[in-house]
């Protein structure tokens, strides 16, 4: 019976780039790397063949092409539903390149991609993480009847940046905006201010849904 799949890669681990493209206020912002490894067993335990990988990748690019628009979220929600008031990014395009699958997405100005983008724009490295259905080998971990719902966007606590305050000229009228700002600018190495940004940047995010 498929299960709910979840798989996390950090900035590091999916490679991520930045792009823009087009000038001025109408530019358009990208990220673009690995969206899901295969052939390695991952930090859940799990396998994906590359085969799993290549068939899920297929599809996703297939519904592209007939116009659908596969949306992707800020975190995951607890299933596979696409929660329209969180969305932040589309994906354009995905690909295989040896045993992985690639995509890019396209950052859209919703509330959601419009924090991301100021975090992007701040220097905050930013990760992705797979949501999908499919069926585990209790056995050996592998993963069977893969498909690909979205990849979402996920922080990582270990490389908050600073928020510039021309960039976020409404972060200071926001309940707990004041507080992510003055975080954000004692962050530096340390852990502990790392990890009360990061959770005060989860509680604006909360805010913005409501």
């Amino acid at each position: 019976m498929p299960i709910l799949l979840r798989e996390h890669l950090s900035f590091d681990q999916a490679q991520l780039v930045t792009e823009s493209e087009g000038t001025g206020d109408g530019k358009d912002l990208y990220l673009k790397g690995i969206f899901i490894q295969a052939a390695v067993e991952n930090a859940n335990k799990r396998v994906y063949p590359v085969e799993e990988i290549a068939a899920a990748v297929d599809l996703i690019n297939e519904q592209i092409k007939k116009g659908h628009s596969v949306l992707g979220e800020v975190d995951h929600p607890a299933d596979l539903k696409i929660n329209l008031d969180r969305v932040s990014h589309v994906i354009t395009k995905m690909w295989m390149d040896g045993p992985n699958g690639f995509g890019k997405m396209k950052i859209i100005p919703t509330p959601m991609g419009k924090i991301v983008h100021t975090m992007l724009d701040s220097g905050v490295k930013l990760g992705v993480s797979s949501r999908g259905s499919g069926e585990v080998d209790d056995s050996t971990g592998k993963v069977r009847n893969f498909e690909i719902v979205t990849v979402d966007i996920v922080a990582q606590p270990s490389a908050p940046n600073a928020y510039p305050q021309p960039v976020f000229e409404g972060l200071m009228n926001m309940r707990y905006g004041h507080r992510v700002f003055e975080a954000s600018q004692d962050a530096g190495a340390d852990p502990k201010v790392q990890k009360y940004l990061r959770a005060s940047v989860l509680r604006l995010i909360k805010d913005l849904k409501i």
